[in-house]
């Protein structure tokens, strides 16, 4: 059961990066990237309602607003305005940095100094994404790109962040009180953004933003969470390696993208770096820091 949870919610992450390409053609980069928050926060005071969820200790707060900072506002908002010059090809072979940003977080987090093999596969897969991105942009880095490098870093921080605090607060609960800090922030920018033309999106505008705000932004982590927590971290994470290929498979299925051999072939030395660079991490080959 926690690998099938945990396969669920790999599925509906992989889903977001198409869902955020249909959907910010017609309703823009806030609404898109914010706007998800706004909506996902209704379901989520339902939730916790139902649940009678305690709230947050103030120390608990302080780590809850950088799961906000990366989950509910950095990684939406940068990857809307990725997605609206970039192929969801593209962005899934730079996503798929993520793991390997958050292992290495959490190291930092635990005042650790990660290994050489960590940094070796680190060095590895981010020129990967590099020369791919070069490639793709005539030989320079476009800000699309620059962004969703940003978006990974935040969001593999937030992740670490997040992951730590899940000891204490629960798995999904985390992401939960995440999205109700932010959602208040974000209704102001979204309304301002709104516009009587969006009325007029086509459905599957309309369903892409519904799923990044109900599936997406809270049900994918309910989902991702419960299984780690009955599979086993170390063993439900592994799924996640297969997020970057179903990205690139959802792209040509239902966005019609063309896959070319390069993009596979980079998303497979990414992901392998990545998993050599967690293996590192998992198995505890890191290097004690001076303050330890």
């Amino acid at each position: 059961m926690g690998m099938l949870l945990g396969l669920v919610g790999v599925i509906c992450f992989s889903l977001t990066l198409p869902a955020t390409s249909v959907a910010v053609d017609y309703f823009g980069t806030t609404v898109v990237g914010l706007g998800r928050t706004v909506f996902a926060a209704i379901l989520v005071v339902i939730v916790l309602i139902v649940r009678k969820e305690k709230l947050p200790s103030f120390h608990q707060f302080k780590s809850l607003i950088i799961v906000a900072l990366g989950a509910v506002l950095g990684f939406p908002l940068l990857t809307s305005w990725a997605m609206e010059s970039l192929p969801v090809s593209h962005g899934a072979v730079e996503v798929a940095l993520l793991p390997l940003a958050t292992a290495g977080f959490a190291i930092y987090r635990a005042g650790e100094r990660p290994s050489l093999k960590f940094w070796l596969s680190s060095f590895i897969g981010s020129a990967a994404v590099v020369i791919y991105a070069l490639n793709l942009g005539f030989g320079q880095l476009q800000l699309a790109d620059i962004a969703l490098l940003a978006a990974v870093i935040l969001l593999g921080f937030s992740y670490a962040e997040g992951g730590k605090l899940a000891k204490e607060l629960g798995s999904w609960q985390v992401i939960a009180w995440a999205i109700i800090i932010g959602a208040p922030f974000f209704i102001i920018p979204v309304a301002m953004h709104l516009t009587a033309d969006m009325l007029h999106a086509p459905f599957t505008a309309w369903l892409s933003l519904s799923y990044l705000a109900v599936v997406s932004q809270f049900l994918a982590y309910v989902a991702w969470y419960s299984g780690m927590a009955i599979g086993g971290i170390a063993r439900v994470s592994q799924i996640q390696y297969l997020q970057p290929f179903f990205m690139i498979l959802f792209s040509a299925v239902f966005l019609g993208e063309t896959i070319s051999v390069v993009t596979i072939v980079i998303a497979v030395i990414v992901v392998l770096s990545v998993i050599i660079g967690k293996k590192t991490t998992d198995g505890k080959n890191f290097i004690k820091n001076d303050k330890g």
